[in-house]
């Protein structure tokens, strides 16, 4: 089980992976199993936006929600220990600054 994340320049057609490649500005594949694994160890549970990834499924964020998962992920990647955890947080932190800051983007967190 993994959680691969890209960043699109608009919301992405899931199911439709010609349109999807369109849209993509960066894709983040290798940390989709210590993404999984750290995302329910060190998530609160409850309203948090990050606790809403679907590691079986689909998660989209928008510029906006983006920018408040993006304080979750760092108050995150403050309280793991573990390398790989580490370094899956802070990409997925990496991603969604970078969502916030770009008008009409999307993070899509694909879950398997």
């Amino acid at each position: 089980m993994g959680i691969e994340l890209e960043l699109h320049t608009e919301r992405p057609a899931a199911g439709n992976g010609q349109r999807s490649r369109a849209t993509l500005l960066h894709g983040s594949y290798g940390h989709g199993e210590a993404l999984a694994a750290a995302l329910p160890a060190y998530a609160p549970h409850g309203s948090s936006w990050l606790a809403r990834i679907d590691p079986y499924g689909d998660t989209l964020f928008n510029e906006q929600t983006a920018g408040i998962a993006h304080g979750e992920a760092l108050a995150l990647l403050a309280h793991c220990a573990e390398v790989r955890g580490r370094a899956a947080l802070s990409d997925l932190a990496e991603l969604l600054a970078r969502c916030a800051r770009t008008p009409g983007s999307w993070v899509w967190c694909m879950g398997d």
